[in-house]
């Protein structure tokens, strides 16, 4: 097994637990009891917030805070400067503290594009995708894309992150999906 590396420069607060693999680069804080699986990359300039869950596998591009309240499943992508939120109505002189917080939930596989904001209390399903720059106020459904301000269906991706045909064909790997209330993966034919 490889061991953690943690640039000199990152500061890890008590009760941090690193996976396996894991490399932790410049300048980043993880803060008190944040747990990160392992062969994660966290780029520079990475927060994360106490008690923050960060499955197997993650990779989180430079600028990215994850807050309290945020949950990243397994083998996530955060592109650079992604912004969460854990409060929809904050103000200063009245803070809630982490019993005002909406959990945000972040599903296997999916990918939150660079500039992307995500709003507190939503969760974005497995292998979803939400385009750079888009602002997502509500749940993002299973392989669905979302792009724009606020964010919309745009279409359907596969696992390997192509988008789909009119008859739910990923073109680049084969996969053939099929919806039923959730789109589900079958086998290659």
């Amino acid at each position: 097994m490889e061991k953690a590396m943690v640039h000199p420069t990152s500061i890890l607060d008590g009760g941090v637990v690193l996976g396996d693999g894991t490399r932790v680069w410049q300048f980043c804080h993880l803060q008190a009891g944040a747990s990160v699986g392992e062969y994660c990359t966290l780029g520079q300039n990475v927060n994360l917030g106490p008690g923050v869950r960060v499955g197997n596998g993650v990779k989180i591009q430079n600028n990215v805070s994850v807050y309290q309240g945020v949950t990243l499943e397994d083998q996530v992508f955060c592109g650079p400067s992604a912004v969460f939120t854990n409060d929809r109505t904050p103000r200063a002189p009245y803070p809630k503290g982490p019993g005002g917080y909406l959990p945000t939930l972040v599903r296997e596989g999916a990918t939150i594009g660079a500039n992307a904001t995500i709003l507190s209390g939503l969760t974005i399903g497995r292998w979803a995708m939400v385009a750079a720059g888009a602002v997502v106020t509500k749940d993002v459904p299973a392989h669905q894309l979302v792009a724009g301000t606020p964010a919309r269906a745009m279409g359907w991706v596969c696992r390997c992150g192509h988008r789909l045909d009119r008859e739910f064909h990923c073109p680049a790997c084969g996969r053939q999906y099929r919806m039923r209330g959730k789109i589900k993966s079958f086998p290659k034919p």
